[in-house]
């Protein structure tokens, strides 16, 4: 798998409003996404070719909530579906998909095959002596739930991560303006990529284990 460095641009202005069945910013169907196994056989369809459960509808409560290709087709044609890729063995999901109903501003971005992604959940930090342990150990910044090392002046590293912010200081803390809620549309191991999302500062560089600093307005 080809992979570039790609530099964090400027951060965007943050826009977000309040979404169906949303909580302090955080859309209800948010933790379901973050909690479903995908990539699983589908019991509806175990004969077919393309029945690995890699869907998720934004638009109702699916039962189960990872499904099909076909059942894509046959249930939720007319529904905002988003479809979650692997990286690593690790579940992320494009910019593209879910930048127009999520704030993902301060989520550390990567580039894969030529489209920008972001992981879905927290991942073990690499250790040892391969290039991946070293890139962490040199690192300035860090993860601020998890401590994971990143490779951009990002704050989280998923969704996840800054979906637990988002619930310990509340909507305006996980970004410094707004949580993990509803935008309103402005906005191998996978490699680096910028976003237009809440970079960290250039001038902001974390060292050591890092320490949560006090929001700014």
């Amino acid at each position: 798998m080809m992979m570039r460095r790609v530099a964090p641009p400027e951060a965007a202005d943050e826009s977000a409003a309040a979404g169906s069945g949303s909580a302090g910013g955080v859309p209800g169907w948010l933790e379901a996404l973050l909690g479903t196994r995908f990539f699983l056989a589908c019991a509806a369809h175990p004969g077919s070719p393309r029945n690995e459960t890699n869907m998720f509808c934004i638009d109702c409560r699916a039962t189960p909530a990872a499904f099909c290709y076909y059942c894509r087709s046959h249930r939720h044609a007319s529904h905002r579906v988003i479809q979650i890729r692997r990286s690593s063995y690790h579940d992320v999901v494009r910019v593209t998909e879910v930048e127009d109903v999520l704030d993902i501003a301060g989520v550390q971005t990567y580039v894969i095959n030529s489209a920008r992604v972001l992981f879905l959940n927290e991942r073990p930090q690499p250790r040892g002596a391969g290039a991946a342990a070293g890139k962490a150990a040199a690192s300035p910044y860090n993860c601020e739930i998890c401590g994971r090392a990143l490779l951009d002046p990002f704050r989280f590293c998923s969704l996840g991560c800054k979906l637990v912010d988002t619930k310990m200081h509340g909507h305006e803390a996980a970004t410094g303006n707004a949580g993990v809620g509803v935008s309103g549309g402005d906005g191998g191991e996978a490699e680096a990529g910028g976003s237009k999302h809440g970079a960290r500062p250039q001038g902001r560089r974390r060292k050591g284990t890092p320490h949560r600093a006090p929001f700014g307005s």
